[in-house]
């Protein structure tokens, strides 16, 4: 039984598991950057601060990158499979 529990621990390496999270996030950002960038322009976006156009995209990429690790973070949690109930213990 604690075999199978370390085997499935070793079965995807760490690294794998950042790459599924960074990965998608990263195409979706580009997708939102382009969107959102085709919509506003950047220098009305930031006109409070003394910033060009390509440091907006930049800047605009990075924020859209971080709101999408969240969602893929959040599918990788749930895709753990999960611990018995212990009210069901006696039937497994």
């Amino acid at each position: 039984m604690t075999d199978k529990k370390s085997n499935q621990k070793a079965d995807i390496p760490t690294i794998q598991k950042f790459i599924a999270v960074l990965w998608p996030s990263f195409l979706v950002a580009g997708l939102e950057t382009i969107v959102f960038f085709t919509i506003f322009d950047p220098l009305n976006v930031f006109i409070d601060y003394d910033v060009t156009r390509l440091g907006a995209y930049s800047i605009g990429f990075f924020i859209f990158w971080a709101f999408s690790i969240l969602p893929c973070v959040l599918t990788l949690y749930f895709a753990r499979p999960c611990k018995p109930c212990a009210m069901y213990k006696d039937e497994v």
